[in-house]
C-alpha cells in the first residue's frame, strides 16, 4: 500500500472529527492522500434544520444542500487534514454505509469512527461503521476520541494461521514498512474449543512455532522488531486482545474481519468489531473479498 488514497467518511460530529486528524497522520506517514466523504438523504424536516438552518425541506433547501454540506466538509477538511495531502471533499446521495462501500472502490483505505452524531432520526456512525467492516472490501481502519496513532511504534497484528487472517498480513507489512514500527504476531488458544484445558495446552508450543514461521515468512526485513505470542485463555478472542492492549501500548492492531470457520478455531469476523468498540488505539480491518461481497449482497437484498 504505497502511496494510498484514504476516503474518510463524516458526519460533522466531534467524534467524526478524530477519523480526519488520524486520516492526516496516515497520509503523512505513508505519502498518501486524503478524500473527505459525507452522504446525506435529504428526505426529512431534520434533514432541512441540520444543513439548512431550517425546518422546512422545500425543494430549493433541497438543491441547495448538496451546496451547503461541501462548503461545510471544505471548510471542515481544511481544518484536520494536512493540505498537502487534501483532495477535494466528495458528497454522496443514499444510505451511508452503502454510499461509502461504493465509493471506496477508487480507494486504498477507509478511515472512519466508531461512533458518530446522536439523536432519534440521526445515523450513528457506530453502527455505519460496523456495516462498512462487514461490506467493504479495502482495509477499513476505525478510531475512537481517545486515538492516538504516530508516532507508531507497535502494531499488533492477530492471527488463526486461516487464509482469511493471512489476508491482513500485507497490509501491517506495509505499515510497519513505512513507519518503522514493530510487529507484534499474536494467537490466542481458548479453552473452550477444546475437551480439556490439557489438550488446550498441549497446542501451546506447535501453534508458538507456526506463529514464527508465519512472523519470518511474511514479516522479515521489516525496518523494526518482529515479536510473536501465543497464550492460552479462558477469554474470549476479543477479551484476550483488549486484556494484551491494556498491557501494551499498540498504536494499530490489523486483523482480518473473518478467520477460520468451525468451533475448534476462533472466529475473528466478530472479533474484530468488538475489538474495534473496547480498544482505545486504531483498528485496522482487512476484509477478504469474497466474504465482503457475500455480505454487500446480503445487505442490498434486504434493504431492496
Amino acid at each position: 500500500m504505497k502511496n494510498p488514497k484514504i476516503l474518510v467518511p463524516t458526519d460533522f460530529s466531534d467524534l467524526s472529527k478524530k477519523a480526519l486528524d488520524i486520516a492526516s497522520e496516515v497520509a503523512i506517514a505513508m505519502n498518501g492522500n486524503v478524500t473527505p466523504f459525507h452522504s446525506y438523504i435529504p428526505i426529512t424536516d431534520l434533514d432541512g434544520f441540520h444543513y439548512m438552518s431550517t425546518g422546512a425541506a422545500t425543494q430549493k433547501n433541497l438543491t441547495d444542500i448538496e451546496e451547503s454540506i461541501k462548503n461545510r466538509l471544505d471548510d471542515l477538511a481544511s481544518e484536520h487534514i494536512d493540505a498537502q495531502h487534501l483532495e477535494k471533499s466528495l458528497i454522496g446521495i443514499g444510505n451511508p454505509a452503502h454510499a461509502i462501500v461504493e465509493m471506496s472502490s477508487g480507494y486504498d483505505l477507509i478511515v472512519m469512527s466508531t461512533h458518530g452524531r446522536t439523536g432519534f432520526k440521526r445515523f450513528l456512525l457506530g453502527s455505519v461503521s460496523e456495516k462498512v467492516l462487514r461490506m467493504a472490501d479495502k482495509p477499513v481502519m476505525i478510531v475512537e476520541d481517545n486515538t492516538t496513532f504516530t508516532p507508531v511504534k507497535r502494531i499488533l497484528v492477530t492471527t488463526d494461521f486461516s487464509e482469511n487472517s493471512k489476508a491482513a498480513f500485507g497490509v501491517a507489512r506495509a505499515f510497519a514498512d513505512a513507519t518503522g514500527a514493530d510487529i507484534e504476531l499474536f494467537h490466542a488458544v481458548i479453552y473452550d474449543n477444546f475437551d480439556s484445558l490439557a489438550k488446550a495446552e498441549s497446542t501451546y508450543d506447535m501453534r508458538l512455532e507456526n506463529l514464527e514461521i508465519l512472523a519470518k515468512t511474511h514479516f522479515d526485513g521489516i525496518p523494526g522488531k518482529v515479536h510473536t505470542k501465543v497464550i492460552t485463555t479462558n477469554r474470549s478472542a476479543h477479551e484476550a486482545v483488549l486484556k494484551l492492549t491494556q498491557e501494551k501500548h499498540y498504536n494499530l492492531i490489523v486483523m482480518s474481519t473473518i478467520g477460520r470457520t468451525g468451533l475448534d478455531y476462533l472466529m475473528l469476523g466478530s472479533t474484530t468489531s468488538n475489538v474495534a468498540r473496547m480498544v482505545k488505539c486504531a483498528v485496522l480491518s482487512v476484509n477478504p473479498k469474497k466474504h465482503a461481497d457475500m455480505k454487500r449482497k446480503t445487505f442490498e437484498e434486504e434493504h431492496s
